[in-house]
């Protein structure tokens, strides 16, 4: 192959990436910005209230994920009908992931309006975190009842690469929440000032704003992914079984990843209400940079399984190595640009002395780190779920958190007691022993497959 046509089809890889991943980039950018907005407003009533909603939103955290896992099962579906040019496969893929999603919200919203303060008392024991918490968790709870078709538009919208719809939609989510943060929590425009409450009232109010335009993209504009119906949920068993088979396995793996995380937060928030602050504040700073790469892996998904539904398995796996490359090497200069940026943006915050220390020395160990994670997870939640190797990835995921990255949490803060920053480096020694098992599944080829086949 000439050099001219090697320049053409990786300037091609691009644009075509580019048109991808950059409007999920964005939106994932967007989304962990306005976590940011959150944490700063919020911050700047007391490291208290913010360590409260640090520990509240775990529970949202959980389900997004759970929800997301299986959303991202039905995506292996979607990318490879989407490859083989079955639309009626994706609208009844989209019904089955809104289906099961919400069943799943009404349980959450239930737990979250009815038994706020046991939610909160699994994550920690300090009592005025605890009180602040548990107003955040009541009034955030119809966001259970419409994030699954949020997710459920999204996804579709994803699969068949027309990801600048559902960006759209979170602008105005984004704009929405911060005005409406601004107002609520401070009390301004004749406003009361709710604190806590105002942001969760704002953030529900959000998420209805951004659920109405993914509607009207949808319906009002007669978008590809509309049906009747019959359309989304006209399953037959041998459909329903195929999609579980895949599904279940990316579901348990993000319900078991968040809740392994949501681990780390009850040792971290056990330590102390500055050491938590900080943990909360560096993290919602990284997914500022670590979500906008994580854009990758669902990237990766649609690309790789377009591929596989075109039955061109040999073109699937180039494109998954020059894929890795790339995304190991954005989640190196992201993380350089994170510790080159850290202390202005810690700044924003009002953390004492001791809170700015560590805070500042928890982002240079995210910031060295974030190279790995952005890897793995391309690997785990991109190309392994594009073929429907999803139960290697459930295993290989949770089995490294679970066995070494929770237990690790829990001895370095409370028995040990290291400081906080050497807690969460010793914690990240997970993503090296994942990355090792990932990479050894990725050059097996054993996650080659077409899942559409007679669908």
């Amino acid at each position: 192959m000439t050099y001219e046509r090697l320049d053409k089809n990786k300037k091609a890889l691009y644009k075509k990436l580019a048109v991808v991943a950059v409007p999920i980039a964005l939106q994932s950018l967007i989304g962990s910005s306005l976590n940011l907005v959150d944490n700063l407003m919020v911050g700047s009533l007391g490291e208290t209230e913010l360590a409260a909603v640090g520990v509240g939103v775990q529970i949202y955290t959980l389900f997004y994920l759970f929800i997301y896992g299986f959303a991202s099962g039905c995506s292996t579906f979607m990318a490879q009908f989407w490859g083989s040019g079955n639309v009626k496969g994706i609208k009844k893929a989209m019904g089955f992931t809104f289906v099961v999603c919400f069943s799943i919200g009404i349980l959450f919203f239930l737990a979250a309006e009815f038994f706020p303060e046991k939610i909160m008392r699994i994550f920690t024991n300090i009592p005025e975190v605890i009180a602040i918490g548990k107003v955040y968790i009541q009034t955030c709870a119809p966001s259970f009842l419409l994030m699954p078709f949020n997710q459920s538009f999204e996804i579709s919208l994803r699969a068949t690469q027309q990801t600048h719809l559902p960006l759209i939609a979170s602008i105005a989510a984004f704009c929405t929440n911060t005005l409406l943060n601004y107002i609520l929590i401070f009390g301004h425009f004749g406003a009361p000032a709710l604190g806590v409450k105002g942001a969760a009232t704002a953030t529900v109010i959000a998420r209805i704003i951004q659920l109405s335009i993914l509607l009207f993209i949808v319906f009002a504009r007669k978008n590809i992914v509309a049906g009747t119906p019959r359309e989304y949920f006209g399953w037959t068993p041998d459909f329903r079984k195929r999609v579980l088979r895949n599904s279940i396995p990316t579901t348990l793996n993000e319900s078991l990843w968040s809740l392994g995380t949501s681990m780390y937060v009850a040792a971290f928030a056990r330590v102390g209400i500055t050491e938590y602050a900080a943990v909360q504040a560096g993290n919602t700073i990284q997914n500022v940079f670590i979500m906008a790469a994580f854009s990758l892996s669902d990237a990766a998904l649609i690309l790789v399984g377009q591929k596989l539904g075109q039955k061109k398995p040999d073109e699937a796996v180039i494109l998954t190595k020059k894929l890795l490359r790339i995304g190991a090497f954005i989640g190196f200069i992201f993380g350089l640009v994170l510790i080159a940026v850290a202390r202005p943006l810690i700044s924003l915050f009002d953390f004492t002395p001791l809170g700015e220390k560590y805070t500042f020395y928890i982002l240079i160990v995210l910031g060295l780190t974030m190279a790995l994670p952005v890897y793995n997870v391309m690997i785990v939640s991109g190309v392994l779920r594009a073929g429907g190797d999803t139960k290697f990835a459930m295993l290989g995921e949770t089995g490294t958190i679970w066995l070494y990255a929770v237990p690790v949490a829990f001895i370095t803060a409370l028995y040990l007691h290291w400081p906080i920053y050497f807690c969460i480096l010793a914690v990240k020694g997970e993503e090296v022993i994942k990355c090792a098992i990932m990479t050894a599944r990725v050059i097996s080829k054993k996650w080659v497959k077409n899942v559409v086949t007679d669908l």
